[in-house]
């Protein structure tokens, strides 16, 4: 297990990515020794920035492992794929033709562009991201069954426009679900609470708070 922290832990990004017009700020923390949480980044050759976001069920090396093969199997498809919706049909074949029985992954995956607020996402059943603007707080539901549970599964991009001084959150259970010295959870409530309150704030400086 100490081994496959030391691996699960290079795997993660090691810094912040830079994207003119954005402040995108990164952050994982593993409750057990090994996880199966998912955060990476790549940039494309065409200036654009791939972020990915996933969640593995389960807990353990089993999930690591998995979560590795999520990592790899994005990067090898992401810049060969003609969009979203093909990346997470070939993302989800792979997975439904080499998982393991009762084994699946939840995944966000965004492509932003330098110096433009146009996000493209697909969601497979992840937590929806919430986007915190002028006019308040939104989501974008996820529409699609997550990675490796039906090989013909349909996935469907999505898209929305971020205003200077805008803030989308993409997180994981780990989030809502933390619990207190009372063992009350966050709960959903508290992370859109809890948005609105740093929404104007740097990047980093909401992501220290959240």
């Amino acid at each position: 297990l100490e081994v496959g922290r030391a691996v699960q832990l290079a795997l993660l990004p090691t810094d912040n990515p830079e994207l003119p017009g954005w402040e995108i700020w990164l952050y994982s923390r593993p409750a057990n020794d090994v996880g199966g949480d998912l955060l990476d980044y790549l940039a494309g050759s065409d200036g654009r920035l791939h972020l990915a976001l996933g969640d593995v069920a389960g807990k353990g090396l089993g999930a690591a492992l998995l979560a590795a093969k999520l990592q790899a199997t994005l990067r090898a498809l992401a810049t060969d794929s003609a969009s979203l919706t093909d990346l997470g049909a070939r993302t989800n074949r792979i997975f439904c033709r080499d998982g393991l029985p009762n084994r699946f992954a939840t995944l966000v995956y965004l492509e932003i562009r330098p110096n433009d607020g146009s996000v493209r996402l697909l969601n497979a059943g992840h937590m929806p991201p919430l986007h915190a603007s002028a006019k308040g707080i939104s989501t974008l539901p996820p529409v699609a069954l997550p990675i490796g549970i039906k090989a013909d599964a349909v996935y469907q991009e999505q898209s929305l426009e971020l205003a200077e001084g805008d803030l989308l959150l993409v997180y994981s259970d780990g989030l809502s679900e933390a619990v207190n010295e009372h063992e009350q959870m966050f709960g959903d409530d508290g992370v859109r609470e809890l948005l609105g309150r740093v929404h104007g704030m740097p990047t980093a400086q909401a992501g220290g708070v959240i």
